[in-house]
């Protein structure tokens, strides 16, 4: 069986997402597991997609996602989306992914739709970096037997930086990754799957493999309609504090315009 028969595309996934009166239950194989549990960026793919599919597409755009990953998720689970507040512009929704009876995960979106406003300001420019096509290196391939599962479903071209395990004292990845899959849609759905793909930037710091745990995770998406060309994003992680088992790390992500599109936080446990 070749790779590609072996994947389950991100797109399928999704698709056999099926409702169960307030709930969406779907099986995750395990070619999209991190170990034992489901990987947390795509968790909170599922808790989008479970949001759209019970509370239609007239939500407003996405704007931003608070999770907190509560225990682990194993590879049958149900999601529960709840609006918490309707108005005339936004939408605050929880949603919890289960794993059998327990909160595995928690995240609270908000939508919110565009409206006029006199201040313009962006602060967010992308490194000056080559183009994917011109960086060789597979970050995931680089990272071997390291690489969970998951990673198998993105290309990644290595750009700056450190690679995990490398005793590093810049703790940083910045890295072009796209999905194999290129039938996602919505495009929010598929960009907050790959925005977590990376290592915890922390793990550059390690000597030796050792386990890490996301606890929290944060992000805002910048644009009412993501896109990017060729399906390509450059998404950098920088681990700013590391202390008492626990990293505080900087997330970001810009599309092949130089345009961001993600900028987030994550709060992880560190077992080294």
């Amino acid at each position: 069986m070749s790779d590609d028969e072996s994947r389950t595309p991100l797109s399928q996934l999704l698709a056999a997402m099926a409702k169960d009166g307030d709930l969406s239950r779907v099986s995750v194989p395990a070619d999209w597991m991190q170990g034992r549990a489901i990987y947390g960026g795509l968790s909170v793919a599922l808790c989008v997609q479970a949001a759209y599919d019970h509370l239609g597409d007239d939500l407003p755009p996405l704007r931003s996602v608070e999770c907190s990953f509560i225990g682990p998720s194993g590879s049958d689970i149900a999601i529960r989306p709840t609006v918490l507040r309707r108005g005339k512009s936004t939408a605050f929704v929880a949603v919890d992914l289960l794993s059998d009876t327990d909160i595995a995960a928690r995240a609270i979106l908000c939508f919110g739709k565009a409206r006029a406003s006199r201040v313009d300001h962006v602060d967010l420019a992308a490194p000056q970096v080559a183009g994917p096509e011109a960086c060789e290196a597979s970050f995931f391939a680089s990272a071997g037997r390291m690489a969970p599962n998951f990673t198998q479903h993105f290309d990644s071209r290595f750009v700056d930086g450190s690679m995990p395990v490398t005793n590093s004292e810049s703790p940083e990845y910045l890295v072009w990754i796209r999905h194999k899959d290129s039938q996602i849609d919505p495009v929010i759905v598929g960009l907050a799957a790959l925005a977590d793909a990376l290592p915890p930037a922390s793990m550059a710091s390690f000597s030796e493999p050792a386990p890490v745990s996301t606890m929290t995770w944060h992000f805002d998406v910048l644009s009412d309609a993501p896109q990017t060309e060729d399906g390509w994003w450059l998404s950098q992680s920088r681990a700013e504090y590391a202390r008492d088992g626990y990293s505080s790390q900087a997330m970001a992500v810009w599309n092949r315009a130089g345009q961001p599109m993600v900028i987030g936080r994550q709060n992880v446990a560190i077992f080294h």
